[in-house]
């Protein structure tokens, strides 16, 4: 990117790069392009917990990799991905159960300078031309990506656009929050905790194995896959960075389960899953738990991307406000033209047997 915005004198770099002597005003680069499982970047303190070496290692095993952008010794840029194959086509999307990625830059040393999108956007730069060819890419970005960032990208070809997701902020008493709570999700609420008690569910196993029988009676399958959640939870488990709840009966039954996670910034709300007949506030009470532990935590309370009305108007409920969180994507025609096809067939195919169903049986 030729531009007069700012200069910073950078190298992206492969994961373990040969010792160098920086040389002046010329930056020396190398690139990292094939995935590996054992790269362990020293990393940023703006990192999210999806950034995280371990966190991607157990999401997507192993195939994973990073472009990280240095000046002299110190990392000031860096962007993981995924990289799979799925037929002929080289593929990158966000790992299974990872809320976001996108580029993490370190803030200029300087501080407050109204040239800081400059920066952001130059290290973005670098960091965008150094990802490996795909034939689509595709990740939504951390809500403190900028601006800065999403013209970068924008300016390489990829289409940005912006999603949202819903945030609770940390400073807010008990009564506060309880008071933010719309009145009818008060209600629920209320009624579940007359009926449900909270308590952590200590295995990753009971966790996958409820979550998975309840899609089991809806016959539909883990869209994360049973392995890779048990592993990713294991992971969270172990390293203290994050908790699973459970709803429980009278009876002492589990009827409602949520995992969170978090970081040093964050409680993520990730996962839930109830039995068909658990009480209708189960999952309201589980997150009106997962906020409160995000209070305790002096931490934001975030409560997942807004995809329909329907999700819209239950976690509103909450009091939360609504982040912007930018969303790139990159399609080669060539692959876009398949996938169209593809689509096309496979709604043809479940439009058909829709019709056998409703179709009047023959009498013989």
């Amino acid at each position: 990117m030729d531009n007069e915005c700012y200069s910073v004198s950078t190298s992206t770099v492969a994961t373990k790069p040969k010792p160098t002597k920086a040389k002046p005003n010329k930056a020396k680069e190398s690139v990292k392009t094939v995935p590996a499982g054992n790269i362990k970047p020293q990393g940023l303190t703006a990192r999210s917990i999806f950034h995280e070496p371990w966190w991607l290692e157990a999401a997507t095993d192993g195939k994973w990799g990073v472009v990280e952008v240095k000046q002299g010794d110190d990392v000031i840029g860096e962007m993981p991905y995924m990289l799979e194959r799925k037929g002929l086509w080289r593929i990158s999307e966000l790992p299974p159960l990872t809320r976001t990625l996108g580029p993490v830059i370190k803030p200029q040393r300087a501080g407050g300078s109204d040239r800081e999108w400059c920066y952001r956007m130059e290290i973005a730069d670098q960091l965008v031309s150094k990802l490996p060819p795909c034939a689509h890419f595709h990740q939504l970005m951390d809500t403190r990506m900028s601006e800065a960032e999403a013209i970068a990208f924008s300016l390489h070809g990829y289409d940005v656009s912006i999603g949202y997701t819903m945030e609770i902020p940390p400073e807010r008493t008990e009564s506060e929050a309880w008071s933010a709570l719309r009145r009818n999700t008060r209600n629920w609420v209320r009624r579940a905790t007359e009926r449900l008690t909270i308590r952590e569910i200590a295995s990753p196993d009971s966790f996958v194995d409820f979550y998975d029988s309840n899609l089991a009676i809806r016959k539909r399958n883990n869209v994360y896959g049973s392995t890779i959640m048990r592993r990713v939870l294991g992971e969270v488990r172990t390293r203290n960075a994050g908790v699973m709840l459970g709803a429980f009966d009278d009876n002492g039954l589990l009827v409602a389960e949520t995992a969170l996670v978090w970081d040093d910034r964050a409680v993520y709300y990730m996962l839930s899953s109830r039995r068909a007949d658990a009480h209708g506030g189960a999952i309201s009470l589980l997150i009106w738990e997962a906020a409160r532990i995000a209070r305790e935590k002096n931490l934001i309370f975030d409560l997942d991307g807004i995809s329909t009305a329907t999700i819209l108007d239950f976690l509103s409920g909450f009091g939360g406000r609504l982040v912007t969180r930018y969303e790139i994507e990159r399609m080669r025609a060539d692959y876009g033209a398949l996938r169209t096809v593809l689509r096309g067939e496979k709604m043809a195919s479940k439009t058909g047997a829709k019709r056998l169903r409703k179709a009047p049986l023959e009498k013989t």
